[in-house]
């Protein structure tokens, strides 16, 4: 019992959240008489929300170092306007396309850290002007128009699913191994490690508590890969997903640029007299901000098959109430990239039960705004504490 309380007091906010998001997954659940969690919604929810959980991940790390970007929405609507122009106007190959459309944004990021990290103006005031001129360039770049179709191998992107090597008739076994083996490899690693805590003479949770939760885990895992093993199987997306999160969170936890970044967030100060190039950590995660759009803004205009002036509409707002609701806080320093996954699933799961239940966007952007209020005021108590 004192290894669960230790354990959850030290991870209050990643359980708080996670508590909320099962608890609004089954509220919806009832609430739609069960059309929330059945095999063709759950993969329109991964599909929906897959360029928002791309957004709140580039945004937790920019809200770690204690800056904000307003800018990401337009970034993603010019980048998809860009792509548009190489593949339907300009015939230019999907892969090449795929690559320039990445570097733009890298570009457009860099160029908005350079004001920011050595210029110093404030990131509020750079990312606003970014929104309005990225998305002024859109119009121009579209002159207002939509651009229609993009090639099918653009589009399979974010519409398409993992073939299938095992005949199982409507049930698609290779997912269904996929799940194993992801099963397995994580029961590995998990033992691994708690063998490394153990040699160190490290703290450890209890051998039920470890079993529990790796049991909990692979149910988990299984279950999911499961549900989508009824419909289509995997989606492209949730690969690019899966590789986002993992490097993400390796690259945060294991490494030391993720340490400075957490360094730079939590005491700029301190941790330039501790010799982290403050100024480039900022840099960087603008840089990686602006990739991260420009993916969004891909995903995005592959699985709406058009570049519309229109695209990318309050997508800042989504990432910064994801990042929020994931326990990431505006003072800089606290974050995890789960975190920025599990703020997303949460405003996803409520944007989509909410709309299976036909309730109007205008409630849905109140409710949002009551939901991303409570997350602050949780994140502001636990800190107070």
């Amino acid at each position: 019992m004192n290894g669960m309380k230790q354990l959850i007091s030290n991870n209050l906010s990643r359980f708080g959240m996670i508590i909320a998001l099962f608890s609004i997954t089954v509220l919806f659940q009832i609430l739609t008489d069960g059309v929330l969690l059945t095999p063709l919604n759950v993969t329109n929810i991964i599909m929906q929300n897959s360029y928002i959980i791309i957004l709140a991940i580039g945004m937790m790390l920019i809200i770690i170092t204690g800056e904000i970007d307003l800018s990401v929405g337009s970034v993603a609507a010019f980048i998809g306007a860009i792509a548009g122009i190489m593949l339907v106007t300009f015939d230019i190959p999907v892969v090449l396309a795929i690559i320039l459309c990445l570097l733009l944004g890298a570009i457009i990021g860099a160029w908005q850290g350079f004001w920011v990290a050595y210029i110093n103006i404030p990131a509020f005031i750079v990312t606003l002007a970014g929104m309005l001129i990225f998305r002024g360039l859109t119009l121009v770049v579209l002159q207002g128009q939509t651009l229609a179709p993009f090639p099918n191998g653009f589009r399979s992107i974010s519409s398409s699913f993992l073939p299938q090597i095992f005949n199982g008739g409507e049930l698609q076994l290779f997912t269904i191994v996929i799940g194993i083996v992801l099963s397995f490899l994580y029961l590995f690693n998990e033992l691994r490690l708690r063998r490394i805590d153990l040699k160190n003479n490290f703290n450890t949770t209890s051998l039920p508590l470890f079993i529990a939760k790796i049991a909990t885990l692979i149910i988990v895992i299984n279950v999911f890969t499961y549900t989508l093993a009824l419909y289509e199987g995997i989606p492209y997306v949730l690969i690019i997903l899966f590789v986002l999160i993992v490097g993400y969170t390796f690259i945060m936890n294991k490494t030391i640029l993720g340490r400075h970044i957490y360094a730079v967030g939590g005491n700029e100060n301190a941790a330039k007299l501790s010799g982290v190039k403050t100024k480039k950590m900022k840099f960087l995660v603008f840089v990686n901000m602006g990739a991260m759009a420009a993916l969004a803004g891909l995903i995005f205009a592959g699985r709406l098959n058009a570049a519309t002036p229109q695209a990318g509409n309050l997508f800042e707002l989504d990432a910064i109430a994801a990042a929020v609701i994931g326990g990431a806080s505006m003072t800089g320093g606290i974050g995890t990239v789960l975190g920025a996954v599990i703020g997303a699933l949460v405003m996803g799961v409520l944007n989509n039960g909410m709309s299976l239940m036909g309730i109007g966007i205008d409630w849905q952007q109140a409710i949002k705004g009551l939901v991303l209020l409570g997350a602050v005021a949780f994140d502001v108590l636990n800190r107070n504490k």
